[in-house]
Order: C-alpha cells, then sequence, then structure tokens
C-alpha cells in the first residue's frame, strides 16, 4: 500500500455501487431489490423478526413462571413449564423451517429447554 501500489485502480476516488451483490445469483438479487423497493422482505428475513421476536416473548414468560414457581409448591410450575416447553418446540419448529429456507451462513441454532433453564438459575455465568 505504501509503494501505491493501490493507485491506479479503476473507479478510485468514486463511491461504490452497492446496489447489487455480486455474490448474490442475479435472480434472486433482482427480487430481492424488487421486494424491498415494495416493502417486502424476503420469506426468511420475515421468519427471523418472528423467531426473535417469540423467543424474546417466551424468555420473558419463563423469568415470570419462574420466579412465581415456589409460592405455590412447584405445582403450577410444572403446569406452565410443559407449556413453555411446548412453545419452545413450536418456536424450533420455525428455526428448523428458516434455517431451510435462509442463505447459507445465515442459519440459526435451535433453542434447548435446559440451557436456557441454566441461563434463569446462573444468570452470571
Amino acid at each position: 500500500m505504501e509503494e501505491g501500489q493501490f493507485e491506479n485502480l479503476p473507479g478510485k476516488g468514486r463511491p461504490l455501487d452497492l446496489d447489487s451483490n455480486p455474490h448474490v445469483d442475479p435472480a434472486e438479487d433482482t427480487l430481492y431489490r424488487i421486494l424491498s423497493k415494495n416493502g417486502f422482505a424476503p420469506e426468511w428475513v420475515e421468519l427471523n423478526k418472528d423467531i426473535r421476536l417469540q423467543i424474546a416473548d417466551w424468555r420473558k414468560a419463563l423469568r415470570s413462571v419462574w420466579a412465581r414457581r415456589s409460592t405455590d409448591g412447584g405445582v403450577k410450575w410444572k403446569e406452565e413449564s410443559t407449556k413453555l416447553q411446548e412453545r419452545l418446540r413450536d418456536i424450533n419448529n420455525k428455526v428448523f423451517r428458516y434455517n431451510l429456507i435462509a442463505p447459507f451462513g445465515r442459519q440459526m441454532f435451535g433453542f434447548k429447554w435446559e440451557k436456557e433453564l441454566q441461563w434463569i438459575e446462573h444468570p452470571d455465568s
């Protein structure tokens, strides 16, 4: 760089054209651009948003149920934790579907009940 090897590049001093992505299939790129200009997003983007919103709500519900678990001797904890596990299974089904349609490198891991409980029990670890 100090030797001036990059001084004579084409387009020097002009802004980069970021309207197209050279790493994406041109047909997909055109489709995404049309969708974006009309206020739509690809299904995988919308599904990602939905998953993130649902897991945030789910974690809030888990914290609430966890905080109340000792007030009734654990009776409601069993019922409510079963419902939460079912909801988590539904979220993981969406994650699986998302992973099938998202571009390579954008996949996400599923959520594990045991791991989520560990974070609730030991938030500093």
